[in-house]
């Protein structure tokens, strides 16, 4: 199959975790993603996903991981920190680079902290050590979206905050299609999601983290902060820290040097 796709599923207790990889290197890469789960999440997906991690597929299989289904309202992110440690070894997986983005970062520092024996190299980005003003003004004015189920303002607002100026003006005219585009049955996962991040703070289990880490964050992400990059950096001992100049919070995205800075980083020699 092109790029040796595959869709598989980790059983939990009573619920399961939908994932997809690809690539064929024998290393693994797990791949957390942020809030966006939430509203779709990788199942049927795969060779929508892959491609941007095409530079990974020689030396890595690339896994991205969902949520658990059902999510319940009330989950937290150390509940989803604990669901992903399950599934690495549910499906044989004994120790892996994690990249975590966003809220993926959150529970990507969790998993990193309490689960050592899983991680062998961590890179968080454009994420934060717990819910701060940014965070909160932000991720409180999804959910009021979300509940009113104003698909496309919700959309948009997400765009404004995370691109660049000169992205959005390329794709501001694509916003009326935007009510329509990715509207699920239902926000309730959304909505477990993020009340998840308010309730978030994973700064007393920094100083657990012992393996390899590189942070990677905006300069002007307007849904995290540069500061909590700078604070992830400041907390976890040895790690190394780059924020993109003028790119926000879907630096992930917008900056091709991205996926090359995060594959130098998981094949040097430390």
């Amino acid at each position: 199959m092109l790029w040796n796709t595959k869709e598989e599923s980790a059983a939990l207790d009573g619920a399961r975790m939908d994932c997809v990889h690809f690539g064929r290197g024998g290393k693994n890469l797990i791949i957390l993603p942020g809030l966006s789960d939430g509203l779709a999440s990788v199942k049927g997906k795969a060779l929508l996903l892959a491609p941007p991690y095409r530079l990974f597929f020689e030396t890595y299989t690339v896994w991205m991981f969902s949520r658990r289904e059902p999510l319940p309202q009330g989950v937290t992110i150390r509940d989803m920190a604990a669901d992903q440690a399950a599934a690495l070894r549910a499906l044989g997986i004994e120790k892996t680079s994690v990249l975590g983005v966003s809220q993926g970062g959150m529970i990507a520092q969790l998993l990193a902290a309490e689960h050592p024996e899983l991680v062998d190299k961590l890179v968080l980005a454009v994420t934060a050590p717990c819910v701060n003003d940014i965070i909160r003004e932000r991720v409180e004015n999804w959910i009021a979206l979300a509940e009113k189920g104003e698909h496309q303002k919700l959309m948009i607002d997400t765009a404004e905050n995370s691109y660049s100026e000169a992205y959005l003006r390329k794709y501001r005219k694509l916003y009326p299609l935007l009510g329509g585009v990715g509207r699920p049955k239902s926000y309730e996962r959304f909505l477990a999601n993020a009340r998840a991040i308010l309730a978030f703070d994973g700064r007393d289990e920094l100083g657990a983290i012992a393996c390899p880490t590189l942070i990677l964050g905006g300069e002007e992400d307007k849904i995290v902060g540069a500061a909590a990059s700078r604070e992830l950096h400041r907390a976890i001992a040895g790690s190394e820290l780059y924020l993109y100049p003028a790119l926000g919070h879907a630096a992930y995205e917008e900056e091709k040097d991205f996926n090359a800075r995060v594959f130098r980083f998981l094949e040097a020699r430390l």
